[in-house]
Parts: C-alpha cells; sequence; structure tokens
C-alpha cells in the first residue's frame, strides 16, 4: 500500500470526524466522539475491561522499546501512588543523535498539507482510544488517580483535548489560501501582475515536558498542537508519569510509519534520576517550541531562559470561590464539597480559598453565620467521604511526599474545620490516601495571608474571613492579578455583587462559574467547549484551546512571481 493511498483512506475515514470537530469549537456546544463509560469498549478493536487490564500488566517489570536512533541507557523507576512498582524501562536519549534524526523527516510532513497531518493525528487519537482501558490503568499507577478518574480524565477527555488542539490546529493553517492571483491596475499601463503561493512552515522541533498528575490530558493539547501544524515533538515525561506518554509515542510513531512518514517525527526521552534533562533540552537551539504545565519556579525559568523557543506554561494559581449568598443551600455545600475532594485536590483548577463574609451569607434556608457556613461545608465533605469505598473512588491516592507533607502542615496554619483523616485502601494497602483538611482564616490578619496568598497544591483549604461582599470581589481581584488564578467561583443572588465578580474575572483575565449546584463543578472544563485557563493571568500564559494556542507554532510563507 502506497503512502499516498494510506493518507487518502485516512481522510475518507477522519475527515468527517475533524469536519464535526470544526463546527464544535465554533458552535461550543457538547460533543464528544471518545465513550466515556468503560463498558462502551471491546467492539471494532478496541480493548474490553479485561483485555486492557492484560495489556497493562504485560507492560510491568518489562522494556518499552520505541526503535529510536540515540538511545544510549534504559531508564526508569516509576512507583505507583498505590505502592505497586512498575518496573518498566523506557530509552534514554543521545540528543545529539536523537534531534537530528528527529529534524530529518520533517520536510516530508511539511509538504504533506495541513489536512493530511490533521487526518493522521486523528488516527493516532483512534488507535488511543482503543487502548482507552490500558491507558487508564497507566494514567493511575503514575497520577493516583482513582480508576474511573483515570479512565475519563486520561483516557476520553484528554483524546478529546487532542482533538480539540488539531481542529485548531487546521483552522489556523488553512485561513489563508495556498494561492492567489494578485493584480494592481496602473492606469493605462498593463496591470502589475503575481501569482502568490502560501504555506505553512513548522517552527521547527517542540518539546512536551509532561506533569505528573496529568500526563496525558495536559500533556496531548501541546503534543497535537505541534504534530499538526508540522513540527517533530520531542516527549519529556515527569520521572513518576513516563508511561501513559510513553505509549503515546509508540502509537504515534506506528501511526506515522505505516502512513508513510518518518517515525521519528515523535520521540520520547525519559532521564536517569536526579538528571534533570528538561533545562538542557528547553534551551537546546533545535527546540523551538516548548509545552509545560508544572510549578511556577520551573515555568518561570522556562519563560525567562528559553530564548530561542516559543513558550506556552501552565503554572500554578490560587483558585479562589466567593460565597456571598445562595437560593440552593444544600446544593451548594454539595457541589463544593465535590469540588473540594475530586482528585484529593491535587488539580490546577480546585478551589483553594473560600471566601465568606464574616457577618454570614443569606441563603434559601435564612442567614447563616460564617462559622455555620464553614461547619456546613465541612459536614459536606465529611458526608461525601464517609463511606471509604467512595471516598477511595473519589480522593484517588496522595500522588507524592510533597503533597502530603503540605497537607499536614496545613493544620498548623489556623483552626481547623475539617481535619483530615487517613482512609484504607483494600485493594492497595500501601496507597497514602487522605480526606481534605479545611482551616479557618482571617482575612484582615497579615499572618495569615501568608498562607491563603500562596498555593497549597493538594487537598487543602481555607474559608478565608471577609468583612463585606465588597471585601471580598478587591481579595479576588488582588489575588488573581498577584497569584493568578485557572478557575474562579462564586455563589451570589445579588446581581450587583454578581456584576462585580465578573468584572472582575473580565479585567483580570479569569474564568468564572456561577452557581454551580448540580453535576458540573468548576474544576471541570469541558472541550470544544471551555476553555481551560485563559492565558491573561500569572497562572498560564496560554488557554487550552484556543487559536493563539496553535498559530504560533507555525508560520505562513510566501512566493511571489510574476504572472
Amino acid at each position: 500500500m502506497t503512502a499516498e493511498l494510506t493518507v487518502h483512506e485516512l481522510i475518507a475515514k477522519h475527515r468527517p470526524t475533524l469536519d464535526q470537530a470544526l463546527e464544535a469549537i465554533r458552535t461550543r456546544a457538547y460533543w464528544s466522539p471518545h465513550p466515556e463509560h468503560p463498558k462502551a469498549y471491546g467492539e471494532h478493536g478496541s480493548l474490553d475491561a479485561a483485555a486492557g487490564k492484560a495489556a497493562f500488566d504485560a507492560l510491568l517489570g518489562n522494556r518499552v522499546d520505541l526503535g529510536q536512533p540515540g538511545t544510549d541507557d534504559w531508564v526508569g523507576g516509576e512507583v505507583s501512588p498505590y505502592g505497586i512498582e512498575l518496573g518498566v524501562t523506557y530509552p534514554h536519549a543521545d540528543v545529539d543523535t536523537l534531534l537530528p534524526a528527529m529534524r530529518a523527516g520533517q520536510r516530508a510532513w511539511r509538504d504533506a498539507g495541513a489536512e493530511a497531518r490533521a487526518v493522521v493525528c486523528l488516527e493516532i487519537l483512534k488507535r488511543i482510544s482503543d487502548r482507552t482501558h490500558e491507558f487508564a490503568h497507566a494514567v493511575m499507577h503514575t497520577s493516583g488517580q482513582a480508576f474511573m478518574m483515570a479512565f475519563q480524565a486520561g483516557g476520553p477527555h484528554a483524546q478529546d483535548r487532542g482533538l480539540e488542539a488539531v481542529a485548531y490546529a487546521y483552522a489556523e493553517q488553512v485561513r489563508t489560501p495556498d494561492t492567489a492571483e494578485w493584480s494592481k491596475p496602473q492606469g493605462k499601463r498593463d496591470p502589475l501582475a503575481l501569482t502568490k503561493t502560501f504555506k505553512p512552515v513548522p517552527r521547527g522541533t517542540a518539546l512536551v515536558i509532561g506533569c505528573n498528575t496529568f500526563p496525558t490530558w495536559n500533556g496531548y493539547p501541546g503534543l497535537f498542537a505541534s504534530l499538526a501544524t508540522g513540527n517533530a515533538v520531542l516527549v519529556k515525561p515527569h520521572p513518576r508519569a513516563v508511561l501513559p506518554l510513553a505509549l503515546t509515542v509508540r502509537v504515534a510513531r506506528q501511526v506515522l510509519a505505516e502512513a508513510g512518514f518518518d517515525p521519528n517525527l515523535v520521540a520520547l526521552t525519559a532521564e536517569r534520576p536526579g538528571e534533570g534533562i528538561a533545562k538542557t533540552l528547553a534551551t537546546h537551539p533545535d527546540i523551538k517550541i516548548i509545552d509545560y504545565t508544572g510549578s511556577t519556579a520551573f515555568g518561570d525559568w522556562l519563560e525567562a531562559n528559553a530564548r530561542q523557543a516559543q513558550v506556552y506554561t501552565e503554572k500554578a494559581g490560587v483558585n479562589t470561590v466567593l460565597v456571598e449568598s445562595t437560593d440552593n443551600y444544600k446544593g451548594a455545600l454539595a457541589n463544593l464539597a465535590f469540588s473540594l475532594s475530586l482528585y484529593s485536590g491535587q488539580m490546577c483548577t480546585t478551589p483553594q480559598n473560600l471566601l465568606i463574609p464574616r457577618d454570614g451569607i443569606r441563603t434559601d434556608e435564612g442567614p447563616k453565620s460564617y462559622d455555620e457556613v464553614v461547619a456546613d461545608i465541612a459536614r459536606a465533605v465529611d458526608g461525601l467521604l464517609g463511606d471509604d469505598a467512595r471516598a477511595n473512588a473519589l480522593l484517588g491516592a496522595i500522588v507524592n511526599p510533597d503533597v502530603k507533607a503540605r497537607l499536614e502542615a496545613a493544620a498548623g496554619l489556623g483552626e481547623v474545620a475539617l481535619a483530615s483523616r487517613e482512609i484504607a485502601n483494600p485493594e492497595f494497602p500501601d496507597a497514602v490516601v487522605r480526606t481534605p483538611v479545611i482551616v479557618k482564616l482571617d482575612g484582615a490578619k497579615p499572618d495569615d495571608e501568608a498562607a491563603y496568598m500562596s498555593e497549597c497544591f493538594g487537598p487543602v483549604s481555607f474559608a478565608v474571613a471577609v468583612d463585606s461582599a465588597a471585601d471580598a470581589v478587591e481579595l479576588l481581584r488582588r489575588t488573581v492579578r498577584e497569584k493568578g488564578a485557572m478557575t474562579v467561583g462564586a455563589y451570589t443572588v445579588d446581581a450587583d455583587v454578581e456584576r462585580a465578580v465578573e468584572e472582575v474575572c473580565l479585567e483580570e483575565a479569569a474564568q468564572l462559574s456561577l452557581n454551580l449546584v448540580g453535576g458540573v463543578y468548576v474544576n471541570q472544563t469541558a472541550a470544544f467547549s471551555d476553555f481551560h485557563g485563559s492565558g491573561g493571568n500569572a497562572a498560564a500564559n496560554a488557554a487550552l484551546t484556543d487559536g493563539a494556542f496553535v498559530a504560533n507554532r507555525f508560520r505562513v510563507i510566501e512566493v511571489r512571481r510574476e504572472a
């Protein structure tokens, strides 16, 4: 089968999906081609639950050989937050050999055109989707997510974000026509006439620096945005979460080769313990694009030092919910309790600060004092997590010792409204599972400000007493301006307060959720409809996903000829 025929087949197979994705990002309506329910898999070549678990088990203790050039060592060392030593090893790269090999295939990939690149990316995503059960176990045992969250967030939701990036990349590349006839009248003289061609060209090799908590969900947008715009992509996973991205790279290389392209357009480089190769790679002259999710300190370093690259970062922020009034008190409590508990608060979108007027709030159950509101939120969390089986399914496991240390230290920062407790996981006795802690702080005390104005990543929330709704709005503004925020929430039935909060979020570029009381939570976003981050405050310099996230990964080069 020729490469050309393969691409034509892929266009026939995937063009309808691409068109639906393009329509979804235009309308912002709900759409997903990737099933969320585990029972939807097992037909048409996809792995069912048993086959996916068997495929994951077969990986343990073995080598993931990707057939890459420049492999000079095999490295590993991942230990599941659930207590299992994975024993998987991965290629360590001699970058001076690997990077030139990655460049070699870029010309043919560039010349294939935007549509061909898009449908190859969609084939990669389809094959990953078929193996969602296998990927779910890989995400679970590297991130500590509970299985169902790993299945959904690490599987279909991550795949949706990857497809969304491909759709935006395609739309931006075809915005300019391939050719144009240009004619300028010259009065009595013959017009000036030119034939012009326009070709999107890649910036160069892209680097994806993976994160520990959401290796696929955070990794796929940058990976597929860069690949779809013609760039080779080098994936450098977090050392605790290599397996999901290694499997991704393996699928990508297989599809590229089958479609007649150089598989070295996508490659992996794992690192030895303490090696810190991200800095070396990030400043390498071959690296022209960087996608990073992680700490503010390293994100700031990348922005300051990777001067040769276009850098996209998602860093830390202080997410805030203002609680001023509600006409559904029970619904608000339940929604907040779930948001604070999901994945042990180990999401960049989890609320941290709850701003509550010290004189209390208005509710459909009558006025509630600050102390009552905080106690009721604590009871809601306690009730949600009272059953250990349910708690394990929501909390997952603490991803690393740093999160556990922050959780334990938080109790000393103020009055504890809800103490964290240890939960046993009967299936994984070595898992570290903890319920959230809620600490009372006073917004008027400078000593307390040091706590609530810093990100405390993990299952830690601060109930901050403020003098009034107006003071809460101003504290919200200052928090977003100084520290950034991935999410903002508010509960209010006061139109003036709602307008004030919305104006703060418009001015400070923060995504806002108002009066959530049902099954949608402030820390969840839907691909094709919701923007994850804004790119306009200190928490992130890019949004997942919009035109700006893809448009600067390529440039349009023009050739003019006399007509």
